[in-house]
C-alpha cells in the first residue's frame, strides 16, 4: 500500500470510529465538546501517522505539490471529516455558534 493510501486510511478509520460510535455515544452535544473529542482523536490518528512516516523521508503528493507525513495527514483528516461533521452536526442541532446557555 502507498504511503499516501496509508494515511487516508487512518484517517478514515478514525474519521468512521468517532462518528459512526465514539460521538452518537456522547450525552451532551456542543460545538465545544465535539472540538475537544475531534482534537483529541485527531491527535490519535497524528500520533499513528507520525509513528509510521516521521523521519522516514517519505514525500507525500498532494497532486499539485509533494509535502511531509503531519501536512499531509492534516489536510486529509480535515477533508474527510467535512461530510460526516457536517452531517452529524445537522442532525443533533448543533450550531457552530453554539450558545452555552
Amino acid at each position: 500500500m502507498s504511503p499516501e493510501l496509508t494515511i487516508l486510511a487512518i484517517n478514515a478509520v478514525f474519521v468512521g470510529f468517532a462518528y459512526g460510535f465514539a460521538y452518537p455515544m456522547l450525552r451532551v452535544r456542543t460545538m465545544n465538546r465535539l472540538a475537544l473529542f475531534d482534537l483529541i482523536i485527531g491527535s490519535a490518528a497524528l500520533i499513528l501517522a507520525g509513528l509510521l512516516y516521521y523521519g522516514s523521508g517519505v514525500r507525500f503528493s498532494m497532486v499539485l505539490f509533494d509535502t511531509n507525513w503531519l501536512f499531509f495527514s492534516l489536510v486529509t483528516m480535515a477533508l474527510i471529516e467535512i461530510i460526516p461533521a457536517t452531517l452529524y452536526m445537522r442532525r443533533h442541532g448543533i450550531s457552530m455558534m453554539d450558545d452555552p446557555e
